[in-house]
């Protein structure tokens, strides 16, 4: 009789949970919260309407400030270029000026869209951000005095070598003479000073640039020896930003079916450069690399 009268006790009890089970069953699904929406940097610019550039401003002839103060110079203007044919105005731009060493933080920091600072394709960087095609070729060689007794890299040495913080020179020198003497600074314009001060025996940077101003400041001469293979320049934005790299890769080769680079070649670079230099051995047209 206990056993039979706890039974019916229990019938209530199962009819309950039953109820309870179903009416949990028949509770509505909550839709799945939809995936945020991804968007496309290309419109991100466009909403904007402005395209935010890195460049030099004491890197002539790549980039530089006039004399009325306005950003010019071959880098500069391929810039204005890309601005006109994302944007429809060559004016929808903003220059930020950017130092070697502040180039790769600009990008990872969303400072700017895309360094056009006349930076040199490496390893090292690479891992940092990605580069696009490139635009130009380059060689790290050494300049100094006419009157230096320094005649080869070797001489160096025993000597103090200037550099400007986050260069290609910097990285070379650094990484392959750690035991020679560097006297860094951040600005290539500082350590042009520095070369002129007699503050150390020569000056290590990319030799277009160096060319350029040993035209511009007689009394120098550029060492024929080369700090390291030749390498290609290439503009460069930030890591994983593949759908902009793309695009200045098709504005690269859309510009090399018009030449663009050598007029930009012909106006900022020949001037620089003895008479017999071949545009193709500094420019990278359409940025076809051939290493």
């Amino acid at each position: 009789m206990k056993t039979a009268k706890s039974s019916l006790l229990l019938l209530p009890l199962f009819g309950l949970a039953l109820l309870a089970g179903c009416n949990k069953s028949e509770e509505p699904v909550k839709p799945a919260a939809a995936a945020p929406a991804v968007v496309s940097y290309i419109d991100k610019i466009k909403a904007r309407d402005k395209l935010i550039v890195g460049v030099f401003t004491d890197k002539p002839p790549f980039g530089f400030v006039d004399e009325a103060g306005r950003y010019v110079g071959f880098d500069t203007d391929i810039g204005r270029r890309f601005a006109k044919d994302l944007l429809g105005d060559e004016n929808k731009i903003e220059f930020v000026a950017v130092e070697p060493a502040s180039r790769i933080p600009f990008l990872q920091s969303d400072k700017v869209d895309l360094i056009l600072a006349n930076m040199t394709v490496t390893p090292e960087r690479k891992e940092a951000v990605d580069f696009t095609n490139p635009n130009l070729k380059v060689a790290v060689q050494a300049l100094v005095p006419n009157d230096s007794a320094v005649k080869s890299l070797d001489d160096l040495a025993t000597r103090t070598t200037i550099v400007t913080t986050g260069t290609t020179a910097d990285i070379w020198l650094t990484k392959n003479h750690p035991d020679w003497k560097l006297l860094k600074f951040e600005k290539n314009s500082e350590s042009l000073q520095a070369l002129s001060a007699g503050r150390g025996d020569a000056y290590a940077q990319d030799n277009l640039v160096l060319f350029s101003w040993a035209k511009q400041n007689p009394g120098y001469r550029v060492l024929e020896q080369k700090l390291g293979d030749e390498a290609p320049i290439a503009p460069a934005v930030k890591k994983g930003n593949i759908e902009l790299r793309d695009w200045v890769n098709s504005e690269l080769a859309k510009l090399g079916e018009e030449k663009f680079l050598l007029k930009l070649y012909d106006q900022y670079v020949r001037k620089e450069l003895s008479d017999d230099t071949k545009p193709e051995s500094v420019i990278v047209e359409g940025g076809k690399w051939q290493g």
